[in-house]
């Protein structure tokens, strides 16, 4: 019932990416489940960024970021204020994570910044590009006029998917900061996020339900194992 309910879900998302009335485009999210993180899904957060080598925590973070340094940014994230994106993996791995920051300042309260990791082993399947999506969807329907990328210039991956979405980039030596207009909200921005958040809601639920057969069936296959092992003592 599960698997028809997701297929029903997949045929009704938008099968041409999204659009406003002015136009505007925005890249495919729906058929790669991107999930909303809350609170709970702190520790997951923490344990996809330590995974991440020296090489690419300087990419994400712009500095060489050590473990206690990325343990107090996953302390500081403000779920409620912000937004939190990831795509998990069959086995509830966090293999790819967006942070949409929101500004502090009430003179900048229409401003975000995006950041974005993906693990190594993930790569090259369009997840950075699909998390900018997902965020840009969101910021659009939260009325967030500017959304805002800070890169290392030699970040060339982000950098692309910001130019591809429609971003200026100004390089300022070894940094590069991207600025991007989003339009006003839509019904139907509003409603392709339903949707994507929908679709994303009911794979987590698959994958934990996946993942808890999984255990109970490997708890079986124990049981079993010392039952054929108490039986070939006891015969001997």
């Amino acid at each position: 019932m599960l698997l028809d309910a997701v297929a029903g879900l997949l045929h009704w998302a938008p099968a041409h990416g999204y659009a406003d009335a002015a136009g505007a485009r925005f890249a495919k999210a729906a058929l790669v489940p991107i999930r909303s993180l809350r609170p709970r899904h702190r520790a997951a957060v923490l344990a996809h960024l330590l995974e991440l080598s020296p090489a690419d925590r300087y990419m994400r973070f712009g500095y060489a970021a050590q473990d206690a340094l990325i343990e107090r940014y996953v302390d500081g994230l403000d779920f409620d204020r912000d937004q939190v994106f990831g795509i998990f993996n069959r086995r509830l791995r966090l293999i790819a994570v967006a942070h949409l920051a929101y500004a502090q300042d009430p003179k900048a309260d229409r401003c975000a910044e995006f950041g974005v990791s993906v693990l190594p082993d993930c790569r090259g399947k369009g997840f950075g590009a699909k998390l900018f999506a997902r965020a840009q969807l969101h910021a659009q329907n939260d009325r967030i006029s500017l959304l805002f990328i800070h890169a290392l210039s030699e970040n060339s991956a982000m950098l692309k998917i910001a130019r591809k979405a429609g971003a200026t980039v100004e390089r300022f030596g070894s940094e590069s900061d991207a600025y991007l207009q989003l339009p006003a909200r839509t019904l139907q921005s509003q409603m392709n996020e339903a949707v994507d958040a929908q679709i994303a809601d009911t794979d987590y639920c698959l994958k934990v339900q996946a993942q808890q057969f999984w255990s109970i069936l490997a708890g079986i296959q124990e049981v079993r194992q010392q039952i054929r092992q108490s039986h070939g003592e006891s015969s001997s």
